[in-house]
């Protein structure tokens, strides 16, 4: 079994709101991945005290510890729990009501032995790459967000209108049933060669820039591993802001990628 990880922060004056991890069990059977992208705000109040990064570290140390504490849960319902345990250890010191609560995107993969499957859940724009062992790449996608009219997201205050609500987009905040949006689903073992979960900074590479597809995508983190997607996906947005192309919203993000070869 092989298994990459990288991130890095899209600017050096921020720190990185992504949240990436891999657990492996002491028998050798299965592992979890947990890729999360912490949602920024816009300046001003947020109603939090804590801010995203201890949101998604939070968050994502009890998604490591339920998906693989507790198999007898649903991914849906490892899920939901995380997000109940992060809501209560700062509901009497903060307002989990304010839209612009911390909040994150979720990638969350799940295999045990070669007998079982491998389980999945996506919530909002990030990606779950799996690759098949005839080297077909399926791509797991929360697409609610890319269906919305770009206009309808032109301000933060017409976002956040949308934000967690019926007819707009969902992420991972405050309120655990939030988990029944996500996608989810599993299929065996034995038909999932490798998988892959990239934050939207560096999926840029495929759904931005268009430099590969999916399938080709895998091979470049196979072959130069997920830092050197990363270092790929900065090099396409220096180039991108010297011909002074528009990048949507800013010009470098967070970027995390995970590799794991079953």
């Amino acid at each position: 079994m092989r298994i990459e990880l990288a991130t890095s922060p899209g600017s050096p004056e921020r720190p990185n709101e992504d949240w990436v991890s891999v657990a492996l069990p002491a028998s050798g059977q299965g592992g979890t991945v947990v890729a999360l992208d912490g949602v920024t705000p816009p300046s001003g109040d947020a109603g939090c005290v804590h801010g995203v990064p201890w949101f998604t570290a939070r968050l994502g140390g009890a998604l490591v510890e339920l998906s693989g504490s507790r198999r007898d849960l649903t991914l849906r319902e490892v899920l939901a729990e995380s997000i109940r345990r992060t809501a209560d250890a700062h509901r009497d010191t903060c307002d989990l009501s304010h839209v612009r609560t911390p909040q994150a995107t979720v990638v969350l993969a799940r295999w045990g032995g070669p007998e079982e499957e491998v389980e999945y859940l996506v919530l909002s724009d990030s990606t779950l790459l799996l690759e098949s062992p005839e080297g077909t790449v399926g791509a797991v996608l929360d697409d609610r967000l890319d269906r919305l009219p770009r206009e309808a997201l032109r301000t933060h205050a017409s976002a956040d209108a949308l934000r967690n609500t019926e007819g707009g987009f969902f992420t991972a905040a405050a309120d655990p049933s939030v988990a029944l949006r996500a996608v989810a689903g599993s299929v065996p073992r034995e038909r999932v060669r490798a998988l892959a979960a990239l934050t939207d900074g560096a999926s840029r590479w495929v759904d931005m820039f268009a430099e590969g597809d999916w399938r080709e995508c895998v091979a470049l983190l196979r072959k130069q591993g997920t830092q050197g997607l990363i270092d790929r996906v900065r090099d396409l947005e220096t180039a991108a802001k010297a011909r002074t192309a528009v990048i949507r919203w800013k010009l470098h993000d967070d970027a995390s990628a995970v590799f794991a070869e079953l």
